[in-house]
């Protein structure tokens, strides 16, 4: 299977259709497209945010091993919300600081 092929399953797996997937990552929807249709694949420096928008390691997408992660559902977050700010405030801690953030999560649910 190739990259782009592992790209539209995921997509598909995830209810993720081209245009939202075009927005999430910046990526035209014409360029979408002809990983479709051409059977081409992304270029490298488009693989990092591809992984982000769909939720898997660099490594997942490349070799086509997707760990088992819980499902979720996929929506897009409006920049000025009250998610978009956490979202954006999770994005660069360090691992012990993302444990911390899980057990602050864990205990919230309680």
């Amino acid at each position: 299977m190739t990259i782009s092929e592992r790209i539209f399953k995921l997509m598909d797996e995830r209810g993720i259709s081209q245009l939202d997937f075009s927005k999430a990552t910046g990526i035209a929807q014409s360029t979408i497209s002809d990983w479709k249709r051409k059977k081409t694949n992304p270029s490298a420096d488009k693989i990092m945010i591809i992984c982000k928008v769909l939720s898997v390691t660099p490594y997942e997408l490349l070799q086509d091993t997707v760990s088992q992660v819980k499902e979720i559902e996929y929506r897009v977050v409006t920049n000025g919300t009250l998610e978009c700010e956490i979202l954006t405030g999770i994005e660069g801690l360090k691992k012990s600081q993302m444990e911390r953030l899980l057990g602050y999560i864990e205990a919230l649910k309680q």
